[in-house]
């Protein structure tokens, strides 16, 4: 074990973080993706440090092989397209760097300051990056190529005993961005992790604060959800900690209410596979089990589609899903089921002349070419 140390308020060297080695963390390298340590090696060998941050460091130290690796860097937003061909700068407000390796997509994020507190968007230095992120589990740094992991804020032993514990002040963790409940709970959720009293009650007391959350940022928590193999253990704790009324409150009321719709509803949550989910079983899981128990779609299901499609839709709002995945949602429900949904063709403008708007064009199209339209010519 060793110690990075840097200059205190009066000058002074203090100890800052430790460094913990590849015999004390025991991260498997194999687990690393190899993309992943071909951006840190380019980011290093440019003259910038360069680390794999957040939820990967913490399943790599549990042993797990991560879906996402996002990486923290010294290098500016600018520095890093400019490292990197296959990259765009995204965001306005907070700019990020998407880094492409055909079809994956990897987060590069420049150290921040908390010049503007925990929301900064000023860059910094990584003593300060740290103390913006959320709880101390996402909190630690590793370093592929030496094999270190450095910790600032004592995440190491959290992650041993298993327990969630915030960085931002109690105060301030969640009046600065109240989404941080929900990823507090799904932590614990995939990790088999507890909260200690105090944040267990600052989380109940407010709890209201989710209700100013847009139905956008909503949609996005809901949508890693269901798209984690761990949906039915995530819902069930968000709903005993009073949160999931805030996603899903149509859901919540009737978990509550009815303790078969309930087992019914965590039971189609526990079938879904994370990433291996047929097309559309993820988002059909929040409303299939309410359409189950009404009887309007089961009669004339393909002369109403629109309706089933409207009747989901109010069900899991406020999440507000692109119309087309819903549409396929609610097909790969009917289907499930025995019922068919045939693709229907755009009613002709001109069907007295059999003619639909493309042909229609085209016809427009051969007649100016063939008749030489727009040029004069002698009668």
């Amino acid at each position: 074990m060793r110690y990075r140390y840097s200059k205190g308020p009066s000058g002074q060297l203090e100890k800052k973080a430790i460094i913990y080695t590849s015999d004390e963390h025991r991260i498997d390298p194999a687990d690393v993706d190899t993309d992943a340590k071909i951006i840190i090696k380019k980011l290093k060998s440019a003259g910038f440090d360069a680390y794999i941050v957040g939820g990967a460091v913490r399943d790599l130290i549990l042993g797990k092989k991560p879906k996402d690796f996002d990486i923290a860097s010294a290098a500016s937003p600018a520095r890093i397209k400019k490292i990197f061909r296959n990259a765009r700068i995204i965001g306005r407000r907070f700019r990020l760097v998407h880094v492409y390796f055909g079809q994956r997509v990897f987060e590069v994020a420049t150290f921040r300051s908390l010049r503007d507190g925990h929301t900064s968007n000023t860059f910094g230095t990584i003593d300060e990056d740290v103390l913006r992120r959320d709880f101390t589990l996402n909190a630690l740094y590793y370093d592929p190529e030496q094999q270190i992991v450095v910790d600032y804020v004592g995440g190491m032993n959290d992650i041993k005993k298993k327990l969630i514990k915030p960085i931002i002040a109690l105060s301030e963790i969640f009046t600065d961005d109240p989404v941080r409940m929900i990823r507090a709970a799904k932590y614990a959720a995939i990790a088999g992790f507890s909260f200690p009293l105090n944040l267990k009650m600052k989380i109940s007391h407010q709890s209201g604060l989710l209700s100013s959350i847009s139905p956008s940022r909503l949609t996005e928590e809901i949508f890693k959800i269901i798209n984690s193999d761990k949906a039915c253990d995530i819902a069930d704790l968000l709903d005993k900690m009073g949160l999931y009324c805030y996603l899903q409150p149509q859901a919540s009321a009737l978990m509550r209410k009815d303790a078969v719709f309930k087992n019914n509803y965590l039971k189609t949550m526990s079938k879904l596979k994370g990433e291996k989910n047929m097309r559309g079983d993820a988002l059909g899981a929040l409303f299939s089990d309410y359409l189950e128990s009404t009887a309007e779609w089961k009669s004339g299901a393909i002369d109403n589609f629109k309706e089933v499609c409207k009747t989901a839709r109010a069900f899991i709002l406020p999440m507000n899903p692109p119309r087309f995945e819903l549409e396929y949602a609610v097909k790969r429900f009917l289907a499930v089921r025995g019922i068919t949904i045939k693709r229907t063709l755009p009613k002709p403008i001109h069907a007295a002349e059999g003619e639909t708007p493309v042909i229609k064009r085209k016809r427009r199209r051969r007649k100016k070419k063939g008749t030489g339209q727009g040029n004069v010519t002698a009668p």
